[in-house]
């Protein structure tokens, strides 16, 4: 049997979701569009768990995909949908800075 999850959807319902998460849904919470929660809403501990995508706490390699980036973006305070309608150059030029290796 799958494992449950909870999504924090866009317009503000909490949505069970099984995994593994279809590849639009992961992407989405790669970019910070929708936030994983537990059953009842609350914040979900990322720590407790690796097999779901969630807000990087490090940034990017430069040569990372750009919904990483978008995610980094988000997690430094920028609105989802304006990292999302940015170029990868221009969220690694505003948030890369010192933190963003060339691995």
């Amino acid at each position: 049997m799958a494992e449950t999850i909870y999504i924090l959807g866009e317009g503000g319902g909490i949505h069970a979701m099984d995994l593994p998460l279809p590849e639009p849904i992961a992407d989405r919470l790669t970019k910070g569009l929708l936030r994983r929660v537990t059953e009842d809403g609350t914040p979900y501990d990322a720590a407790a768990d690796g097999g779901v995508p969630t807000l990087p706490t490090e940034a990017p390699a430069k040569t990372a995909p750009k919904a990483e980036w978008v995610g980094w973006a988000v997690a430094q305070g920028a609105d989802p949908e304006d990292a999302e309608g940015m170029t990868k150059a221009d969220l690694v030029e505003l948030y890369g800075g010192d933190h963003g290796s060339d691995q």
